[in-house]
């Protein structure tokens, strides 16, 4: 089951690119443009696993409409324009967990909604590709319902392409995410784990080399 994501912003544009990438991620996200309009719908439905929220809204702002979100045991990431420490600090006293300002990138964005699912016990460990499943909890990989054995390093790349699927993420990206910031090795060992995912999981065609920026997985 996806994990769901409300989002409240009155910025169409900003709004419109969230949800993109939202669904690119294959979460379930549905979006509304007014605090008052979220709050009232939330009565008939409040089964959200995380609520992204701007500050400055009509109808309700984001402070006046975290009480709401509280009410229903749904955590919160404020993504805003307000820059001052001030309005941060009242984001975080009142208990959001997070607090991301605008412009943001799509990827840091989504690494800090897996943050927050994980440390509440709500992340959905299961990603699919094609007849590809992958558990990251078990660290199991099937193929058709076959076991498919991955060396650890591979199945964190995999992970990694997964997490952003559709999206290209650089070769120093996966580095960061996968050996971690401090690792001082080549990028190439990137390309060498992709290659042994493409062999070993029939994804030759999915796994695309983008020149000069990285690698796609992708799933039309």
């Amino acid at each position: 089951m996806k994990n769901r994501i409300l989002v409240v912003e009155d910025d169409a544009a900003i709004r419109d690119a969230v949800l993109l990438n939202l669904q690119v991620a294959e979460y379930d996200a549905t979006a509304f443009e007014d605090g008052r309009e979220a709050a009232d719908a939330l009565e008939q439905d409040h089964a959200y696993d995380l609520a992204l929220l701007d500050i400055m809204l009509p109808g309700l702002d984001g402070f006046e409409l975290f009480s709401v979100m509280e009410r229903y045991g749904i955590p919160v990431i404020y993504m805003t324009a307000k820059t001052d420490s001030a309005s941060e600090i009242r984001g975080l006293r009142d208990g959001a967990e997070d607090y991301i300002v605008k412009p943001f990138d799509p990827l840091t964005l989504l690494v800090r909604i897996e943050k927050v699912l994980k440390r509440m016990g709500k992340w959905n460990a299961v990603y699919r590709v094609r007849d590809i499943t992958v558990n990251t909890e078990t660290h199991e990989v099937t193929r058709g319902g076959e076991p498919i054995v991955l060396q650890p390093l591979e199945f964190d790349v995999l992970v990694a392409l997964l997490k952003h699927k559709n999206m290209t993420v650089s070769r120093e990206r996966l580095v960061s995410e996968v050996w971690g910031f401090d690792y001082l090795g080549e990028t190439r060992m990137v390309d060498v784990k992709i290659s042994a995912l493409r062999r070993k999981l029939g994804l030759e065609d999915a796994i695309r080399s983008i020149p000069k920026l990285g690698y796609r997985l992708e799933e039309r």
